[in-house]
């Protein structure tokens, strides 16, 4: 999972162990999983409730105890109902550097030559077992844990291949393909700039599109309009500033793009349901 950052490049773990781990509930910063990328892959266990998944344009609905594998580069989101979930983010290049008997098969998900199921329910008995040993491994770190991440996650791709858990050069449209890269356009200027007064206009010339019909095209890729998304993105990192600085509620406002006090505060109302000043 993301922290923050919509197209994340931050360091995962140690350049030795390049495993982050999270565990989301309803009292985290950021328990609705906003739209992202990263060159990492990711894991997510569901430990109750349920969650609703979005990876580029297709829907899903996540159960308590399903397992999800998001692949490299992929756009993704969640939003969750009454669910606690888990996620691993890691580098998957780890697994090149000391075995070469498995490099090959490594370096086709690497290269997208596969592209493993991202949906894996209870019943495949053996995936939840080996997700559920990672999980555990990282969050209690028992003496050894990093051998048995390795070790399982070894043996998850083992089990990928073996049961045939992966679309093999799987096709995506030329309009699929741009209406993603147009989006994710759109997201990096609202993350590298939101703390600016972002136009409407400013938005849909990222996405080469004219505001009329970005509007449309943002609401059916994201279900909401550009300003609510650009509002929401800003509240998420008020939310972290609050929680991890001094700065007074006014000077934070400042920093994430509100230039009036009043709205901020009944923006940061609308989507996290009381005022900031509590929210310490």
């Amino acid at each position: 999972m993301q922290f923050l950052d919509y197209n994340e490049n931050k360091q995962r773990g140690t350049y030795e162990f390049p495993f982050e781990f999270y565990h989301v509930d309803q009292q985290h910063p950021q328990y609705i999983m906003s739209y992202h990328w990263h060159i990492e892959y990711e894991l997510i266990r569901i430990l109750k409730g349920e969650f609703k998944i979005t990876m580029d344009e297709k829907e899903f609905i996540a159960h308590e105890g399903d397992v999800i594998f998001v692949n490299s580069g992929t756009l993704h989101a969640g939003i969750p109902f009454a669910c606690v979930y888990e996620c691993i983010v890691f580098d998957l290049n780890a697994f090149l550097k000391h075995n070469a008997s498995c490099q090959k098969l490594i370096q086709n998900i690497i290269d997208h030559s596969i592209l493993i199921f991202h949906h894996f329910k209870p019943n495949r008995r053996p995936i939840h077992d080996i997700i559920w040993n990672v999980f555990d491994a990282m969050r209690n770190k028992p003496y050894g844990y990093e051998l048995i991440v390795f070790g399982e996650l070894y043996h998850f791709f083992g089990v990928i291949y073996e049961n045939n858990y992966y679309l093999k050069d799987a096709p995506q449209t030329r309009r699929d393909y741009k209406r993603i890269m147009q989006l994710k356009n759109v997201l990096e200027l609202i993350e590298n700039q939101y703390a600016s007064p972002l136009t409407l206009d400013e938005l849909s010339e990222a996405a080469h599109m004219s505001p009329k019909y970005f509007c449309r095209f943002f609401y059916e890729m994201t279900h909401k309009t550009p300003i609510d998304y650009l509002n929401y993105h800003r509240i998420e990192h008020a939310c972290y500033q609050l929680t991890t600085s001094e700065d007074t509620v006014t000077e934070i406002a400042l920093n994430c793009g509100f230039n009036d006090l009043s709205y901020f505060i009944k923006t940061f109302k609308k989507y996290k349901g009381c005022t900031p000043g509590r929210y310490k």
